[in-house]
């Protein structure tokens, strides 16, 4: 399984969107999330291809990221999406994707 936890700079929730759905397809077993700031807001897209969805749920992926910036979100086990207000706390929330991941399989 491979874990990709990564800021895109100045995109919107629809290519957020889209690039998980380009993500998926390319690595074909993932646990994603891409991260947007704008605003003041963080923008959070959590994405686990079908293979893994049993162990690692991208809405409780999306939280794990989510509540460590101000925010919450949710979604399905394959796509999830989450808001927050804390973009200074983003890095150390990505940083730790890999291990949350790591704890669920």
């Amino acid at each position: 399984l491979k874990v990709l936890a990564a800021v895109l700079e100045g995109a919107d929730v629809p290519t957020l969107r889209d690039t998980m759905d380009k993500l998926k397809d390319k690595l074909k077993s993932a646990a994603i999330v891409l991260a947007s700031v704008g605003e003041g807001k963080v923008s959070l897209i959590a994405g686990v291809t079908a293979d893994h969805t049993a162990k690692v749920k991208a809405g409780e992926l999306v939280n794990f990221v989510a509540q460590q910036v101000g925010g919450k979100g949710g979604g399905r086990p394959d796509m999830a999406q989450a808001g927050g207000t804390q973009p200074e706390n983003l890095p150390a929330a990505l940083a730790g994707v890999k291990d949350w991941v790591a704890g669920k399989l």
